[in-house]
């Protein structure tokens, strides 16, 4: 019997190996197509890859970083096409993208979580993905009556190093000067902690203080170093790259594009120092805040909150609303729910599993705490989200 051939396959993701997203990306393209015996061939994104050979086109499918005149060849010569790029000048092509969204909404969560009651939002201008996580750190303030100053800049500005630089910088500081400090902050990507932290350092603001600050990939050498190490959420690359050569591979057999993108949620935020402490004017309060972040996944109880701060449940609770804004046990299942929204996402495990691991009582006390906050069931909320 004749072995088939395997389906050739462009890699055109334009990766810069030194940034743990775009090999992350590669990685799960690669797993993807390892696994399906794929022959692949990393290139350029540009459009003379496509090319007739024996009078069939070069390649079988592109998974690509999709400029538009790689996307015009690939449509007039019928090649199978997955853009993983979200903010190509091309629109509807199929593609897979982070949830942008969801990591803004993760980062809000967060940084409420740790007390603070002014946030800002730090990034590019006409970026999408920028403006996605912008959306989901917006509304989730909102959900909390709390509101986001945002500072927004062009690449541009920051790619003149003799003069662009130097006003993104001024500006930046400008910025820094209307702050009312404690301030959460959600920047763009680590790279950008960074600079925000030099400016902090500059106008005598600590990290994380005066500023907590969370950042976007979990580059891991950004993160690291140097002090203080940065909070950051690890956006899923290598399941993006994964999910966009399962749905090429999918195109490849004959099945039609899909209407709408494929979003990944995040993995998770990873805390590190850059929020590692509570802004709550109250130092018991602060106290309480650290006590309920670090138990809130065991079926811990207001009491207890009391006993570890020392005073009694009452005084408490009204130190503790008037400084946060909501009650202790409203905080209580506010971080027991955002960390089972996470798990329903993420893993495959049962109601009961997740409730267990989030610290309620059973299944039946998840479902109806869960229904009443969300409005739809922990069932429901799985597969909208999957």
């Amino acid at each position: 019997m004749k072995r088939r051939k395997p389906k050739k396959v462009a890699i055109a993701l334009e990766v810069q190996w030194g940034h743990k997203r775009h090999l992350e990306t590669y990685a799960g393209c690669q797993r993807y197509a390892d696994e399906a015996g794929w022959d692949c061939s990393i290139t350029p994104a540009t459009p003379n890859l496509l090319r007739m050979e024996n009078r069939k086109p070069s390649f079988d499918g592109i998974l690509a970083r999709a400029t538009p005149a790689l996307a015009s060849t690939a449509k007039r010569m019928k090649v199978p096409l997955v853009n993983l790029w979200l903010n190509s000048p091309t629109q509807n092509l199929p593609g897979v993208f982070g949830d942008f969204v969801s990591s803004g909404t993760m980062a809000a969560e967060h940084l409420i979580g740790r007390g603070f009651k002014r946030f800002g939002y730090l990034g590019f201008l006409r970026d999408k993905d920028a403006g996605l996580q912008l959306t989901g750190f917006r509304n989730r303030l909102k959900g909390e009556g709390l509101r986001c100053i945002a500072h927004r800049f062009s690449r541009e500005s920051v790619t003149d190093k003799a003069r662009g630089w130097k006003t993104f910088i001024d500006d930046l500081g400008k910025w820094a000067d209307s702050w009312e400090p404690p301030i959460g902050i959600f920047v763009v990507n680590d790279l950008f902690c960074r600079y925000l932290i030099d400016v902090c350092r500059a106008k005598d603001l600590h990290v994380p203080q005066d500023v907590g600050i969370v950042g976007s990939s979990n580059e891991p050498t950004i993160c690291a170093s140097p002090p203080p190490a940065l909070t950051s959420i690890d956006l899923n690359h290598e399941q993006i790259g994964y999910r966009a050569a399962s749905l090429l591979d999918r195109m490849m057999k004959g099945a039609k594009p899909p209407k709408t993108p494929e979003l990944v949620p995040p993995i998770e935020l990873i805390p590190r120092q850059s929020t590692d402490s509570y802004a709550a004017d109250d130092p018991i309060v602060s106290r309480a805040l650290r006590f309920i972040a670090e138990s809130a996944h065991q079926p811990s109880k207001v009491v207890d909150v009391a006993n570890e701060t020392g005073i009694n449940r009452r005084t408490l609770e009204r130190r503790f609303s008037e400084s946060v804004g909501r009650s202790i046990a409203g905080e209580i299942t506010r971080l027991r729910l955002a960390r089972a929204k996470r798990q329903l996402v993420e893993s495959g495990s049962l109601l009961k599993t997740v409730a267990r691991a989030c610290g309620f009582r059973n299944a039946d006390h998840f479902h109806k705490v869960f229904t009443r906050a969300e409005g739809i069931t922990p069932t429901q909320y799985r597969k909208k989200r999957q």
